[in-house]
């Protein structure tokens, strides 16, 4: 099984718009967000949320689609049927490759896509705060959550240089 290879998309030059044809949709709508029809299809997929490089290739062994051609190619049916791959993506992959495994409100294994992937982000924040763990505590506050170094690295706001002690 190989991967995407960005290699191949990097040596592709951008088709003139003569070739493209009258039928060429420059822009493509899944789930709730605009794709660009001038990138390749498996890179053009992961601009939807929740769909990253290997699920998007996935998604086209699937639908039997070449990743490497241009999203713009594909017609009205074509863009149907990538539509219900998106959403039937759980039924159809190994349990690893779910985004959302053992889900806590309802126990299933699902993959979120689109705007509910920020919805069970922020559901799953609230609950952090609302139990007032560690981590609910570090996201309230707006502070470094996983262990990082919040003295050196990563500062917000107005900080701009490293204030010394007087001696």
């Amino acid at each position: 099984m190989t991967l995407w290879c960005y290699d191949k998309v990097k040596d592709m030059a951008r088709p003139k718009d003569e070739d493209l044809g009258d039928d060429f949709s420059y822009i493509l709508r899944m789930a709730d967000t605009d794709m660009d029809g001038l990138k390749p299809l498996a890179t053009a997929l992961t601009s939807v949320k929740g769909v990253g490089a290997r699920t998007a290739v996935q998604i086209c062994k699937n639908t039997g689609f070449d990743p490497y051609a241009l999203a713009g190619f594909l017609d009205i049916e074509q863009q149907e049927q990538l539509r219900l791959a998106i959403e039937s993506y759980a039924e159809t992959v190994p349990l690893w490759m779910l985004n959302r495994q053992r889900d806590l409100e309802t126990g299933n294994e699902i993959h979120l896509t689109g705007q509910q992937v920020r919805f069970s982000l922020q559901d799953d924040i609230n609950r952090l705060r609302t139990m007032k763990c560690y981590r609910g505590v570090r996201h309230a506050s707006g502070n470094k959550v996983r262990g990082q170094r919040g003295r050196s690295n990563g500062r917000g706001g107005l900080t701009l240089g490293v204030s010394r002690k007087k001696a």
